[in-house]
């Protein structure tokens, strides 16, 4: 993960995305480097527009927050529903004595 945060630092600071410049910030970091790990990261954001991931990025927190709240509406709605067909199950003691009063006449 601290391969990507590195890459991103460079792109907000305007720099080069390159093996150098990231191997650069991890090791300012504290970071030991995997020279594999830089080298299949710069070479997976060749071609890509940062700006236009982040941006399209920034949206799915919303869109993401907003399906567990849908899920919990959904999971309160199934305990109320549960609730009221325990409470039609639920039979009063009148009607039990009652039942078992015309089992033995």
């Amino acid at each position: 993960m601290e391969y990507v945060y590195g890459a991103m630092l460079l792109h907000a600071a305007g720099k080069e995305i390159n093996e150098e410049n990231l191997k650069k910030v991890l090791e300012a970091a504290g970071i030991e480097v995997d020279e594999a790990k830089i080298k299949a990261l710069t070479a997976s954001l060749e071609g890509v527009n940062i700006e236009e991931v982040i941006s399209k990025a920034a949206t799915m927190p919303v869109a993401a927050a907003a399906a567990p709240a849908a899920a919990e509406e959904k999971a309160e709605e199934k305990k109320e529903e549960k609730k009221k067909e325990e409470e039609k199950e639920e039979v009063s003691e009148e009607e039990v004595a009652a039942g078992l009063g015309a089992l033995f006449g």
